[in-house]
């Protein structure tokens, strides 16, 4: 029988992963904005995201941080709580 997820445990560190991964995100666009959306359109395989991108502001960050925050805790929360209750 396997073991039961903690739905805290899992949504909190999904949710910290989520809010670091936006933060740099955020961090590159605001250093090397050019560099970061030719990175950004290699990993989505040739797509010239440069004619969507703008520029980040401090409220456009932090809203982002938060928001990818917040997701990923629902997220993780709701992942927890299918994979318990698959047994």
């Amino acid at each position: 029988m396997a073991e039961k997820l903690s739905a805290k445990r899992v949504s909190l560190s999904l949710a910290y992963v989520a809010g670091i991964v936006s933060a740099v995100c955020a961090l590159l666009l605001a250093l090397a904005p050019k560099a970061t959306t030719q990175l950004f359109g290699s990993v989505f395989h040739g797509l010239d995201i440069s004619k969507i991108a703008v520029a980040i502001t401090w409220g456009s960050a932090i809203l982002g941080i938060v928001v990818s925050f917040v997701l990923a805790l629902i997220i993780g929360w709701l992942f927890a709580v299918i994979y318990n209750n698959l047994n």
